[in-house]
């Protein structure tokens, strides 16, 4: 009787003891499946290699840019020519070939936007802002052309070619001679082009003329090593003669 009471209570006081032990075995386990899991909290950066700074990775990051604009500011003489500009310090080669680019298009291998780009490559502004971008565009769409009117040429395939007739500067014009260029470099030359306006439908030629100003060395303006285009009138009342 004895033997079998004892057998009993060593029975009863048994379960206790495995409860507990299953418990601490689940216990344990949620904490190693805590640890082992990823953590849901901020990550840490990715750090740069060079910096030992963390990476911007979610920095925003301009996708455009004003045309013919750079992130970094690039000194006057470090600046590449655009498409077709000639790198030189002849200041009439310059003028010439900035006045046959003004009137030269063809809707067949260029949008509007890519033509003036590629005009927009040729006009330096100057630090003072006195020829701002504006004046370009509105000079451009002088010649007869804007984004209207190139799109309904499109559809004629229209395209336009220039060559210089004749091509006169500085002192040659009376304009200058009465307001001579306010500093040391900065020439000023007006070209007559015989234009050419095709489509599938019509030829046209006709003579315009355009005015282009030309910043070179001395000029503190201008690159070290060749000349730039600062501008150019189209229109009528602002040819200088």
């Amino acid at each position: 009787m004895r033997q079998s009471r004892r057998r009993t209570v060593l029975g009863s006081s048994s379960r206790p003891t495995l409860v507990i032990a299953v418990l601490v075995l689940l216990s344990v386990a949620g904490v190693v499946f805590v640890l082992a899991r990823p953590a849901d909290g901020p990550r840490t950066e990715p750090v740069s290699s060079s910096t030992g700074e963390p990476s911007p990775t979610n920095a925003a990051t301009p996708s455009t840019f004003p045309l013919g604009a750079s992130p970094t500011a690039v000194p006057a003489a470090e600046t590449p020519p655009a498409i077709g500009e000639p790198r030189t310090t002849d200041f009439r080669r310059l003028a010439s070939a900035a006045a046959t680019t003004i009137y030269t298009w063809d809707t067949r291998t260029a949008s509007y936007s890519e033509i003036y780009s590629r005009l927009r490559g040729w006009w330096d502004v100057l630090p003072d802002g006195s020829n701002p971008l504006t004046v370009l565009a509105q000079e451009f769409e002088a010649t007869g052309v804007n984004a209207g009117t190139y799109a309904s040429l499109a559809g004629e395939q229209a395209r336009r070619s220039a060559t210089v007739q004749s091509l006169v500067c500085d002192s040659e014009l009376a304009k200058v001679r009465d307001h001579p260029a306010p500093w040391v470099g900065l020439h000023v030359c007006t070209a007559t082009l015989t234009v050419v306006d095709e489509s599938k439908s019509i030829e046209n030629a006709y003579v315009a003329p355009v005015s282009v100003m030309v910043n070179c060395p001395p000029a503190t303006t201008a690159p070290t090593d060749h000349c730039v285009v600062v501008g150019f009138y189209a229109t009528p009342s602002r040819i200088v003669y």
